[in-house]
């Protein structure tokens, strides 16, 4: 390591994988030892050794500086089991600075007198050392993808925790979502067997965990996995306008969530020549996929509820459990797919629920970019939970307008690392390779190729090092042609205002809504005393409700 690699780590600060040890005193061998073993069990990291927890060198005290293969070998022979480091002395003007490279174990691994211990951080944002408790290891050897706690049976679970109905309703998903047809002529525990529901002892069939999250009855998830429940909350500022919790089994869940998001998802509409693009204002297959990824990825075995919150101008989706070992917020989009609970992914892959490829953060990146939004962010994540938030503010069409032209130019759909170049272009009016590869977390050959292919295509043009977007794109997007933005509510009132009365069928064809919208917005609209009802079933319509009409 070199001093200007040092210096950058220093500057940087204390993390869940750097810290600072002062060797002052000097640093005592169970408190080194605590550190090496306190970073082996989180994600590995780096140890400073003669640097001041407010990042001032100090320098080794005289009793250490001797070899580096010393200190090496010191950390293997006291830890069980044994644990390599790699160890490396710089020299810097303050004084010698002892570099300790740790990397993450794949087992629990302790001090040689006992202790286990674990990096977190504080409720203030600070890194620190904890007890690694008996309880944890299951879910840490998860995290590691050493086991898999979906594909464990249940103890006291039988067959008859499992609910028929829902072995029906996953033969419907299967069909709708065009997954897995050979599960169709399946009977419910070749099912269950094919997608590893249960596991078979002497002819007893066990419910794994996966079974008893899919179809299991609600009763029996609540006795057996009390750590399961989802929420579902709509918020306005600061009042609650819905505040929902299930324990339903996840089959039910996903349907019941993506059914309240779907009729409060309205749409802008832009003409592009003679078409109509509807712009969501939620993505439905991005966060369809955050809802999914927290239902898949969550730790089971700790408390607390998936929580899916529609905000005045965003959406949070929160899972218990932090990221699994090797992904983290600057290498979501690059990081190898590992899901926490392999057995249930690949039910629900089967099922037809997420993609095969395992690339699920890719397609809310996408969703989001091309509906002219803010990529998503991972930045409230923790150690304890992972929080995606999903910007739902008005999009910006012009934006949208481009990455149609973009297809055109390009001749096949722009992709996450394109989409993102473009975004950075188009909201800071210039980018280079330096600046886009912490974005697209690519390195300097990727981020040049992906700018390289937008500039061929004419839809970037190089100026030196920088790359802005072509003349006549911003010119194009600045003419703002056919952007017509759409307030459903307005729409309807206008529209019975005008004509004395819709009905819903009409209101659907009015504001472009699905049925299930239309039907959401007009029962609101009802309730507010805005609009009253006439007639019920087929022959059913709307007209101002009468206060309305009297001015009262």
């Amino acid at each position: 390591m070199t001093e200007k690699q040092l210096r950058a780590i220093i500057a940087t600060g204390e993390s869940t994988t750097v810290e600072f040890k002062s060797d002052r005193g000097p640093l005592s061998d169970a408190d080194l030892l605590e550190t090496v073993v306190c970073l082996a069990n989180g994600q590995g990291g780096t140890i400073l050794i003669g640097v001041e927890d407010d990042g001032t060198v100090t320098g080794l005290h005289p009793d250490h500086r001797t070899r580096p293969g010393f200190l090496a070998a010191f950390v293997t022979s006291r830890t069980v089991p044994s644990l390599a480091v790699e160890v490396a002395f710089v020299d810097l003007p303050e004084g010698p600075v002892a570099v300790v490279t740790v990397p993450a174990a794949h087992q629990p691994v302790a001090t040689s007198d006992g202790k286990l211990v674990i990096r977190y951080t504080d409720t203030h944002g600070r890194p620190g050392c904890r007890p690694l408790y008996p309880y944890e290891l299951t879910s840490w050897r998860a995290d590691r993808g050493l086991t898999d706690l979906s594909a464990l049976p249940v103890p006291g679970t039988t067959w008859d925790d499992l609910d028929p109905l829902e072995f029906a309703r996953l033969r419907r998903m299967v069909e709708e979502n065009r997954g897995d047809a050979a599960l169709l002529e399946l009977s419910d525990q070749a099912i269950a067997r094919a997608l590893g529901l249960v596991r078979a002892e002497d002819n007893v069939l066990t419910p794994t965990l996966a079974g008893l999250l899919l179809v299991g009855k609600e009763s029996a998830l609540r006795e057996y996995l009390p750590a399961h429940e989802v929420a579902f909350q709509v918020l306005r500022g600061t009042d609650v306008a819905v505040n929902e919790f299930r324990r339903w089994p996840l089959l039910r869940v996903h349907e019941w969530l993506v059914q309240a998001i779907e009729v409060r998802n309205e749409e802008q509409e832009l003409m592009v020549g003679s078409f109509r693009v509807g712009v969501p204002r939620y993505d439905r297959r991005g966060i369809r996929e955050a809802v999914n990824n927290a239902l898949i990825h969550r730790d089971y075995t700790r408390l607390g509820a998936i929580h899916v919150q529609l905000h005045d101008n965003h959406a949070l989706v929160t899972n218990p459990g932090g990221f699994v070992l090797g992904v983290r917020v600057d290498n979501l989009l690059v990081a190898a797919p590992r899901p926490r609970n392999p057995l249930l992914a690949d039910a629900f892959k089967r099922v037809g629920l997420v993609e095969r490829t395992g690339r699920g953060v890719g397609i809310i990146y996408h969703g989001q970019l091309s509906n002219g939004r803010p990529p998503p962010s991972y930045d409230r994540s923790t150690e304890t939970n992972v929080t995606v938030t999903l910007d739902s503010r008005p999009a910006d069409l012009d934006f949208v307008q481009l990455t149609i032209q973009a297809n055109r130019k390009l001749e096949h759909a722009l992709g996450v690392e394109e989409l993102l170049a473009l975004w950075e272009v188009w909201r800071k009016g210039t980018t280079n390779i330096h600046e886009l590869m912490p974005i697209l977390q690519r390195d300097v050959t990727n981020t040049a190729d992906v700018l390289a292919e937008l500039a061929q295509a004419g839809l970037l043009k190089a100026d030196g090092p920088a790359y802005r977007l072509a003349p006549e794109l911003r010119a194009g997007a600045e003419r703002r042609v056919g952007i017509i933005p759409i307030d459903p509510d307005a729409a309807i009132l206008s529209y019975v205002q005008e004509c004395g009365r819709i009905t819903r069928r009409e209101a659907m064809t009015l504001t472009g809504l699905s049925e299930e919208q239309t039907r959401y917005r007009v029962r609101k609209l009802v309730e507010r005393g805005a609009l009253e009802q006439v007639g019920i079933g087929r022959g059913a319509h709307y007209r101002m409700a009468q206060k309305e009409k009297n001015g009262e």
